[in-house]
């Protein structure tokens, strides 16, 4: 008998159940686009239960400060 160099994979685990829509959301920039009305890049924000998405027109190399005030606003 061989030994084993690889670990023994342990059990497949449930995922977990979302239950309040917006608690789990995943955000992401698209840049590096032409600049229309000043704008040159979207703030994609998604959420996993809803399967709801914003789009919202920015500008490439916002700050965090600037990245909170387009979610309040837009959100």
């Amino acid at each position: 008998m061989k030994n084993r160099t690889e670990e023994v994979a342990e059990k497949l685990k449930l995922g977990e159940v979302l239950e309040k829509p917006w608690t789990y959301i995943l955000v992401d920039f698209i840049t590096k686009l032409l600049v229309v009305a000043g704008k040159n890049a979207i703030l994609i924000v998604y959420d996993r239960l809803s399967k709801m998405m914003h789009f919202v027109a920015t500008m490439e190399g916002t700050s965090a400060k600037g990245l909170a005030r387009l979610f309040r606003d837009n959100v």
